[in-house]
């Protein structure tokens, strides 16, 4: 079998008994089971649901996506090898982590192979919840060009690049175009203040303001669960992105959990400790491919200019990477994968056949 046939690199076309179309993102695909099924499979599994709670097959994918675009290597690697499973073992070790150390739920209630999750309905907050430990990337590129003002917070002047903040800093940006909410632009991931969310708190899918403290809560023990739990690999957790939402507990009420995904190398940036402390970055997570992006074509601004997203999806549609810059990262996500969890990632030779194979046996969800 060759390299690309062990990618998974489409993950909407597997034969599972669904009667919504598939739903397709960046990375994963989402199956909505019928009612009859999911009413089944709480009954069988024990779920801690209640008895009418929607259910959905949410398969991984190996796509490696970077600047709002998909990206694809030569020779058909339509993908990333070992993506996939490193993505979700790291979710699952984080999400079991948070219920260790008694914080929220997540919306997963199976996990029936490492690409696959059963996962309850959830009511998504529309807000992208980001904190930062060091300034970098974005916030330092604002901050070098004179702007010291982020998400209502003001920071102070002498900060130096990839330098640790004053604290922890929570910068929400908003999840999808939301229309009016005033003072909030009706575009995707537009910077927002905790007194837009504060002000507007239904608006964007808070059940009431102390939720929104809830949330900065859990962002915020959330976040330093990972980081005091990569400290002890000598990882530094530099920042990352967390979702949240609405699910019903087994008496009907509506609880804020985690969703998506945590802590990953997709939602996360990720530093080696020992070079850092040596006075180089090494990252540990997708920012170094970004590097790479950037450095790679003649024009960066296509790819950090939201005005020219045509063109941005057209670089990504006609160049095929070398295989080499895809393997490296795979040994990239492969080795903080293999790091947090504590052993190696087992690889599959043909996940779509194991997959279809498991949820037909075990679960009875094959058409």
């Amino acid at each position: 079998m060759t390299l690309a046939q062990q990618v998974l690199a489409t993950n909407d076309d597997l034969p599972i008994r669904t009667e919504l179309p598939v739903h397709s993102g960046k990375v994963r695909s989402v199956y909505w089971l019928t009612d009859t099924d999911s009413r089944r499979l709480i009954a069988e599994r024990g779920y801690p649901v209640p008895a009418d709670t929607p259910l959905a097959i949410m398969v991984i994918s190996d796509r490696i996506s970077a600047f709002d675009c998909i990206w694809h290597g030569e020779g058909g690697l339509n993908g990333v090898p070992g993506k996939g499973a490193a993505l979700n073992a790291i979710s699952n070790h984080w999400f079991q982590t948070f219920k260790d150390n008694g914080l929220a739920d997540s919306h997963i209630l199976d996990i029936p192979h490492p690409f696959v999750w059963i996962v309850q309905k959830a009511r998504p907050v529309k807000i992208e919840a980001i904190a930062r430990q060091y300034i970098t990337g974005s916030m330092w590129r604002a901050y070098d060009n004179g702007e010291r003002e982020f998400c209502g917070i003001r920071l102070p002047e002498g900060l130096h690049r990839d330098s640790k903040l004053p604290e922890l800093l929570i910068t929400p940006s908003t999840k999808g175009i939301l229309r009016g909410i005033p003072g909030v632009p009706e575009a995707d991931d537009v910077n927002i203040t905790r007194a837009n969310i504060s002000d507007n708190a239904s608006a964007f899918g808070f059940n009431s303001v102390d939720d929104i403290a809830r949330y900065e809560t859990l962002l915020k023990q959330g976040f330093g669960v990972i980081s005091d739990a990569l400290a002890t690999l000598d990882q530094i957790f530099v920042d990352t992105k967390f979702e949240f939402g609405y699910v019903k507990d087994t008496e009907g009420n509506d609880k804020l959990i985690y969703m998506d995904e945590v802590g990953t190398p997709d939602s996360s940036r990720i530093w080696d400790g020992p070079a850092y402390r040596e006075g180089r970055i090494v990252e540990k997570s997708k920012e170094g491919f970004r590097q790479w992006l950037l450095n790679h074509f003649p024009d960066p601004d296509i790819l950090l200019n939201k005005n020219r997203m045509d063109e941005r999806l057209a670089l990504a549609r006609d160049n095929a990477l070398p295989v080499e810059v895809m393997m490296d990262i795979s040994r990239t996500y492969l080795g903080i994968a293999e790091t947090i969890v504590g052993q190696p990632i087992t690889l599959s030779d043909n996940p779509k056949q194991e997959i279809t194979a498991i949820l037909a046996e075990q679960y009875g969800l094959i058409r």
